[in-house]
């Protein structure tokens, strides 16, 4: 049943979610913490002995790090919380991933998608179709589909307990700038991470098989009811080159984002000679395409000049592994600002699927601003590809 807007009853609900979440979401504080050393808690460029960092970065806070060694060679603003996008579903991913065989079955049924956020990123499940859990994860790395989300979670005991699981993951990795809303990574309030926590995400992430196949897959045919599939491919550029990235020599992963809010987010590694780095880029100014190539000079960086930089901080080791316990420190550091307010709520990481138009459109009207809104839309050269296989591009 649709209104005489053209929305469903469920996405029309949806957007009525959607506006107090833009009118309660406020700028963010930086919320310092001594997790990893004390340099990563201040403000600003971080680099001890490796010069040469790119000039042109225009992203509000990066991390670049060692995997191995888990030493931090360069940051800048590491704990500055900001909403993390898609790229929260790495913690998503190291906690409920190792729950399921990979070759278990599961058909879906309508209320594993009935809390689905209108406007999301969709890999396309379907009510009455068979999935396989490999499938189903395929659909959360690749197509960054919340729908792939929610169905696992309701594997997983529901929202709420996957909820539960991913906040006490972080706890337990040190990610005290975390707080977790959703599992999908979608634009709710208080929904927040750091450059920091997500490098830590990847970096757990990475050390688990299934993870790093997961995330390094480049295309795969999902079901599309009986005997039919279609296939779906990763959105992460650096990985695929799509919408004229270059591809990066030695990338493994791991994940990227985008909402309307969040901005453009990404996590990346990848291995030269025996050495693995990962980057974190978290809302460059630079837009869609300006997040990978954001990465791309820091991994250039970290793999040159940066291999003579002395660490200036440490992803911390998880306390069910041993590390020690930092405590955070609630002082804010100076000069450092947090995420602005946005009237919008969408995701794009995947297709479109009819959704996100409708659902923006229908927000901007309730929130009073529908003109402004399509005009600022029609202005932004740079949203991620993911979100305009519907327009033309360079």
């Amino acid at each position: 049943m649709r209104d005489s807007s053209g929305l469903s009853r469920r996405a029309a609900l949806g957007l009525a979610a959607a506006v107090p979440l833009a009118a309660a979401t406020a700028t963010t504080a930086y919320a310092t913490t001594t997790i990893g050393g004390a340099r990563l808690a201040r403000a600003g460029i971080q680099v001890s002995g490796g010069p040469g960092l790119p000039k042109r970065l225009t992203a509000r806070s990066w991390l670049v790090a060692d995997h191995t060694s888990g030493e931090v060679l360069a940051s800048y603003n590491a704990h500055l919380r900001l909403p993390p996008a898609s790229t929260l579903k790495m913690l998503f991913a190291d906690a409920v991933l190792k729950k399921f065989e990979r070759a278990r079955t599961y058909k879906v049924v309508d209320a594993d998608l009935a809390d689905v956020p209108s406007g999301s990123s969709m890999v396309g499940v379907k009510p009455g179709i068979t999935y396989t859990v490999e499938q189903l994860w395929q659909g959360v790395f690749l197509r960054s589909g919340n729908d792939a989300v929610h169905v696992l979670s309701h594997m997983n005991g529901g929202i709420a307990a996957t909820v539960a699981e991913m906040q006490a993951l972080a706890k337990d990795l040190q990610a005290l700038d975390t707080h977790v809303v959703s599992p999908d990574g979608f634009d709710h309030n208080g929904q927040l991470s750091s450059a920091y926590d997500l490098t830590l995400f990847a970096r757990h992430g990475l050390a688990d098989a299934d993870f790093r196949g997961y995330c390094s897959t480049k295309t795969a045919d999902f079901p599309a009811g009986g005997k039919k599939t279609f296939q779906i491919q990763n959105t992460d550029r650096l990985l695929t080159g799509a919408w004229g990235v270059r591809p990066y020599d030695g990338l493994i992963g791991v994940k990227n984002g985008y909402t309307s809010h969040a901005g453009n987010t990404f996590t990346g590694a990848a291995t030269r000679d025996g050495r693995t780095l990962l980057v974190t880029v978290m809302h460059p100014k630079s837009g869609g395409s300006g997040v990978y190539e954001e990465t791309a000079q820091l991994l250039d960086w970290g793999f040159g000049k940066g291999a003579h930089a002395g660490p200036v901080g440490t992803l911390v080791d998880p306390l069910s592994a041993g590390g020690a316990s930092a405590k955070p420190t609630r002082k804010p550091a100076k000069g450092a600002v947090g995420a602005p307010a946005s009237a919008e709520a969408s995701t794009s990481d995947g297709p479109p699927w009819g959704l996100v138009g409708g659902a923006g459109a229908a927000v901007a009207l309730l929130a009073g601003g529908a003109l402004a809104l399509r005009n600022r839309r029609r202005r932004s050269a740079e949203e991620p590809a993911e979100a305009e296989s519907h327009r033309r591009r360079r």
